[in-house]
């Protein structure tokens, strides 16, 4: 049938005629009467402009050379011009580079140990104390006085503030002597890498009083976390002022800003104490007095009170840390378990 109909159309007559004489069907005929298609090859397709192996190898030997490697892929495409050497486009050199994880930094940089992480613990006020420097806006644009802030980081007690035209290492040794002859002596001293922190005066004394020096990772804030806090409890309290007329105004709101912290001030962290109540000693008392209080008060109403035990806000914790380590209990539960 189908060589009648390719007789039939090779004759002149239509398709739809020949298909009629034939007895095929029109699409069918049609169908089968196309050439056959050609195979594609199931070689991948080189561009033309593929580079070689060899020419890739040029090119970041090339850049990675040491008159090349600290330089962008378009300065050096520009200097390789400039000597009648064309290698490549810059596109073709970020792609090279790109494809060897080389785009950023291609020169060996030196590989720093990574900081310990400090861990600190105190059970009782006097143990570890944590010190910073924070600026105070002085009376004209650009001018600054310097805080010196030192906390008992158990109690949360300000055991010293002092205030100064500029920062030293000798100002700091200085701070820390008159605070260890009031205070004692604490087991550790902890602080940033600032410069009077890891300044020789503040290192010699703390080696003399056989006091462990810790300090914070480089741009780790969370490892001096009770000194941000306070800084930030300072210049966010309403009563702080813009800017301070002079060192001698500065020292005076210091003062009492650090006497309403440690003897008004509730803090949550401590059961909601004070830190003077903590730092001597007499928060236990304290926490006796207002179990009473809430115990004649469940006993007078105790439709109001949902337990029998004191809320948890008001409990003392065991211990403060910088970085509680694995170890360390969290809550009284697990220290008595």
């Amino acid at each position: 049938m189908m060589g009648t109909y390719r007789e039939l159309t090779a004759s002149g007559f239509s398709t739809r005629t020949a298909a009629r004489l034939a007895g095929v069907s029109r699409a069918t005929a049609t169908r089968s009467s196309r050439p056959a298609p050609v195979p594609i090859s199931s070689a991948p397709f080189v561009p033309a402009n593929k580079l070689t192996e060899a020419e890739r190898a040029q090119i970041l030997e090339t850049v990675n050379s040491r008159e090349y490697v600290d330089l962008a892929p378009l300065q050096i495409y520009a200097r390789l011009l400039d000597e009648g050497i064309y290698l490549g486009s810059v596109s073709t050199f970020y792609r090279l580079l790109a494809e060897n994880r080389q785009v950023k930094e291609r020169r060996r940089l030196a590989k720093h140990p990574a900081r310990q992480k400090p861990e600190l613990v105190a059970t009782a006020p006097g143990q570890v104390y944590t010190w910073d420097i924070t600026k105070l806006a002085g009376p004209a644009k650009g001018r600054y006085f310097d805080c010196y802030v030192m906390i008992d980081i158990y109690s949360r007690y300000v055991v010293g503030v002092h205030v100064h035209a500029h920062e030293s290492g000798q100002l700091a040794e200085e701070m820390m002597k008159e605070i260890f002859g009031i205070h004692g002596i604490p087991h550790v001293v902890h602080s940033d890498r600032g410069t009077s922190m890891t300044s020789k005066t503040v290192a010699a004394l703390l080696a003399d009083l056989e006091v462990t020096r810790s300090h914070s990772r480089p741009r780790v804030s969370n490892d001096n976390p009770y000194s941000e806090a306070w800084f930030k409890s300072l210049k966010y309290a309403p009563v702080f002022p813009e800017r301070f007329g002079s060192i001698g105004d500065a020292r005076e709101f210091m003062a009492s800003f650090v006497d309403w912290y440690n003897h008004e001030h509730r803090h949550t962290g401590i059961g909601l104490h004070t830190a003077a109540d903590v730092h001597y000693g007499l928060a236990a008392d304290k926490a006796a007095e207002r179990t009473a209080t809430l115990a004649a008060a469940r006993t007078n109403t105790p439709a109001r009170f949902g337990k029998t035990s004191d809320p948890k806000i008001l409990a003392l914790p065991n211990a403060a840390w910088i970085n509680r380590p694995a170890e360390q209990p969290e809550t009284e539960e697990e220290a008595a378990a």
